[in-house]
């Protein structure tokens, strides 16, 4: 056999988000001061556990040519029922004065359940309605939003008791306690996608649908549990940003879902199903987070930051929509 031609503009094109970002990082790095610090790489490890566990949440649907739109305002809900639980019982402004002395396990717990059956509702609405993803799942991120808004009574909330902002403010030697919490989750989605059942389902309705329900495959079973998933994800994800802001609020998640989509796109997560690595996801939003932190550091104003962030969202998808245009 031949050996593959190596084609440099070929890898350019593919890889021309993580490129640019790569030499971002490098002129940030060489022009500004305390980027290379120790407190700027433990900051940017802790602003990407919550994302990465979100990006792999959404993963799975777009691995099935899906989507979760609902999927930041999902994380703001989390947050809320967090913060809901797991404030102090001394603090005088509780949401639930009534609320028992919860340890954080229970609350977290408590949390993905209810995020998981948000989930499992997107997932039957899908599979069962035949309702486009896009579509099923705006309408729950705008019941999400309703629903967070009733139960905080638009009120922004804080006074979380010692034991839950720990989780948000602690460390290990150089790694935050968030980052263990995004390695398990890598792990758990590592073995899911390559070594079980579920992950070939999920691929080969990415695939071809149709195919793979001839094939045998139990495409309803196999969406519900991926959205399922995707929710419960979003609630850890939720339980982590209320801990690490010390606060949680109606506004807290918001454009969440973008960023997750974008960094899996950027990761190689293809929008047109069937093709994804969790360890793409990593390095999207590695590339996604390091960006923000970069225009942070260069003293850019947070509105073109903004700009900066749907252009690269727009420019993923379209580098994705080309190599697949081009692999037909």
């Amino acid at each position: 056999m031949g050996k593959t031609k190596f084609d440099l503009k070929k890898v350019v094109s593919n890889n021309a988000i993580i490129i640019l970002v790569a030499v971002l990082i490098l002129f940030t790095g060489f022009t500004t001061k305390n980027f290379w610090s120790t407190t700027n790489a433990k900051n940017l490890l802790a602003n990407m556990a919550p994302r990465f566990i979100i990006a792999c949440g959404v993963s799975g649907c777009l691995i099935t040519k899906g989507t979760d739109l609902s999927a930041g305002r999902q994380v703001g809900l989390a947050a809320c029922l967090s913060a809901m639980m797991l404030q102090s019982l001394t603090y005088s402004a509780r949401m639930l004065p009534w609320m028992p002395d919860l340890p954080w396990p229970v609350a977290l717990l408590i949390v993905m359940l209810i995020m998981g059956c948000i989930g499992a509702i997107n997932g039957c609405v899908i599979a069962f309605l035949k309702v486009p993803p896009f579509i099923a799942t705006l309408g729950m991120q705008t019941i999400v939003y309703g629903t967070c808004q009733i139960i905080t009574n638009n009120q922004p909330m804080g006074g979380f008791k010692q034991s839950y902002l720990a989780v948000g403010s602690g460390y290990v030697g150089f790694l935050p306690y968030m980052a263990f919490f995004a390695i398990a989750v890598g792990a758990y989605f590592l073995f899911l996608y390559n070594k079980t059942r579920h992950g070939k389902y999920m691929y080969a309705i990415g695939g071809n649908e149709n195919a793979a329900q001839v094939a045998g495959v139990n495409v309803v079973a196999t969406l519900i549990r991926i959205y399922l998933l995707a929710g419960m994800m979003y609630g850890l994800a939720g339980f982590l940003v209320g801990t690490k802001a010390g606060g949680a609020s109606t506004a807290t998640g918001f454009g969440y879902e973008l960023e997750a989509i974008a960094a899996c796109t950027i990761g190689g997560v293809s929008a047109n199903g069937g093709v994804g690595k969790v360890s793409g996801i990593l390095v999207g939003v590695l590339v996604f987070e390091a960006l923000k932190i970069c225009l942070q550091f260069l003293g850019v104003d947070p509105a073109y930051t903004f700009i900066a962030q749907g252009l690269v969202i727009i420019i993923a998808v379209a580098l994705d929509l080309r190599k697949y245009l081009a692999k037909k």
